[in-house]
């Protein structure tokens, strides 16, 4: 199957496993399967997938170590499949380097529509090289920060930091709105695929908080003493004053 983008579903539960994996092959995915964590973390390693889905709750070692383990050497988008209901699980799966998240039960619908608009926002370098070659290059820049919204190219002090989807586009929203302040609801729907319900939940503005403590880390900066990113207690988030 030469040429053929992979995709690998990690769930014990064969029910959900084939349900996945069908909305996976009518994205137009090569798909692997696993029924457990260990096994998940080789066939990540063996087949490079451009998208993975994990299932929290798992025999042997959990979604959050399998979750772990994986982004040690792949940068694939990564999907936890959790309860509804279970905060502690989307903040530990963000934590550990997920992506996103989507709940038990979900719609089939709703996780392809979440898998269409990761891969509308490559992680790196791909199709949009010709922008570079073309000069098409638009850099938002602040003091050891760049910023490159159209390729989702970010540098600092020249250095990738390794962005998740979810922690590009929040930067890219402080970034456009220039200081204003954002609200966690509205990042929330930032960075939400299009068509998604506009209710937030409690569970989503905490996974704000998240992505944004990882964000933070990422680039180096500091809530005490922000660089690019400040806090507005009780109200969400802005791009710090320069």
């Amino acid at each position: 199957m030469s040429g053929a983008r992979f995709a690998v579903v990690i769930e014990d539960d064969a029910d959900i496993r084939e349900l996945v994996a069908e909305v996976l092959t009518q994205a137009g995915f090569a798909v692997r399967t696993a029924a457990s964590g260990a096994e998940g973390v080789e066939l990540v390693r063996a087949t490079e997938p451009v998208v993975t889905t994990l299932d929290v709750s798992m025999p042997g070692i959990d979604g959050f170590e399998t979750a772990r383990r994986i982004r040690e050497s792949s940068s694939t988008y990564l999907v936890m499949i959790t309860a509804r209901g279970d905060e502690v699980d989307v903040l530990q799966g963000l934590q550990a380097g997920a992506d996103d998240y989507v709940t038990k039960p979900f719609r089939p619908r709703e996780l392809r529509a979440r898998i269409d608009a990761m891969l509308r926002r490559p992680r790196e370098l791909g199709a949009d090289d010709d922008l570079a070659e073309r000069g098409d290059v638009h850099w938002i820049e602040r003091p050891g920060l760049r910023v490159d919204a159209a390729r989702r190219v970010v540098e600092v002090e020249g250095v990738d930091p390794g962005l998740t989807r979810s922690e590009f586009d929040i930067l890219a929203a402080l970034l456009d709105a220039r200081g204003r302040v954002l609200s966690k609801t509205a990042l929330s729907r930032a960075i939400r695929p299009a068509g998604a319900e506009a209710w937030v939940s409690e569970q989503d503005e905490r996974a704000i908080e998240v992505h944004v403590a990882n964000l933070r880390r990422k680039l180096g900066d500091s809530a005490l003493s922000p660089r690019w990113i400040e806090t507005v207690r009780g109200v969400g988030y802005r791009e710090a004053a320069r």
